[in-house]
């Protein structure tokens, strides 16, 4: 009889009160996995989605109920399957894009787990496995951050926003982010935002051109979705990329070709992490930027608060109510 652990599932998909924690049937390393046994695991809009049942279906994130919740965690490794070199028992790693996470223990393609540098608790590396990730790839590789770019960050004092600031200073860009109070303004101010717009007291199209001097920015980072996408359009330089790859507010229905031609002849794209991250060698090579940046320029990547597995429904209304400063985290 196969051990037993505790884990976070859904049965219905819906709202917070439909996750139930409860033993579960403990994972073992089939071939090509890694079974890790969990200090920490990440809690993230992207759980929100597919707890509402909003990527059911989806070949990236789809899952049918019955299922546990997560997609990022950190930790040791307990056992590998057959046919995984990389790692050992013991070993100190990490992971995004698993599946199952909100649990003791997780079963995970070794494709997706990442060795942790020495110096990296098991907090810090679940919380910038998948927003590290995200933000490193939205930066250097969706569209290339650097000396003179003018960014506007939506949500600049969540967890990705934190760090999409952070990074986009560090490779010399000028910042300008929306936030919903003057505490969350003062924690982005912080981090070097150039400009902070109070977004339930500003119109932030108006602000990005009067500071831009009507030159707008070439690229806006937009996780909040159906409120601003549209005026995020509004907020591009010609020939600019918008970037939408969250829906706190819900979901996007219609962005039409010729709203991206009035707006500039703009790009529109709406990514997955997953295909910015298709192998073990893209996902080590990510993990390590982010790390490198952490580390190199002294990053804040600050955790709002870790929570027990049985306060999985108190741990999705902060996610919820927008209050968080930072990241969540489930300490097992």
């Amino acid at each position: 009889m196969r051990a037993a652990m505790l884990a976070v599932t859904i049965h219905q998909y819906g709202g917070a009160d439909n996750l139930v924690v409860e033993e579960v049937p403990r994972p073992e390393a089939g071939p090509g996995e890694v079974l890790i046994r969990q200090h920490y695991a990440g809690i993230n809009y992207a759980d929100v989605y597919m707890r509402e049942g909003l990527y059911r279906g989806q070949h990236t994130y789809g899952t049918e109920v019955p299922f546990t919740l997560g997609l990022e965690g950190a930790g040791e490794v307990e056992a590998v399957g057959e046919g995984v070199t990389r790692f050992k028992p013991g070993m100190r790693v990490g992971y995004c894009l698993g599946k199952a996470g909100y649990a003791e223990y997780a079963a995970v393609a070794a494709d997706k787990v990442i060795a942790l540098p020495d110096w990296c608790g098991f907090d810090l590396a679940a919380s910038i496995m998948l927003q590290g990730a995200t933000s490193h790839y939205l930066t250097h590789s969706l569209y290339k951050v650097e000396q003179g770019t003018r960014c506007l960050v939506h949500a600049g004092a969540g967890g990705v926003g934190q760090l999409l600031i952070q990074i986009a200073k560090a490779r010399g860009a000028y910042v300008i982010t929306t936030v919903g109070s003057e505490a969350k303004a003062e924690r982005v101010r912080a981090l070097g935002a150039d400009e902070v717009v109070l977004y339930r007291e500003q119109d932030f199209v108006e602000r990005v051109r009067e500071v831009t001097g009507g030159e707008c920015v070439h690229v806006v980072y937009d996780s909040v979705g159906r409120d601003t996408i549209h005026k995020s359009l509004e907020c591009l330089a010609v020939r600019g990329t918008c970037v939408l790859f969250g829906a706190s507010s819900g979901v996007v229905d219609c962005v039409t070709p010729m709203e991206l031609a009035e707006a500039g002849s703009v790009f529109f794209t709406r990514p997955h992490l997953a295909h910015y991250r298709r192998n073990a060698e893209e996902a080590q090579w990510r993990a390590d930027g982010i790390f490198k940046l952490v580390r190199d320029h002294d990053m804040d990547v600050a955790i709002d608060r870790a929570f027990a597995l049985e306060e999985a429904v108190e741990a999705h209304r902060r996610l919820e109510s927008r209050q968080s400063a930072g990241k969540l985290l489930f300490k097992i």
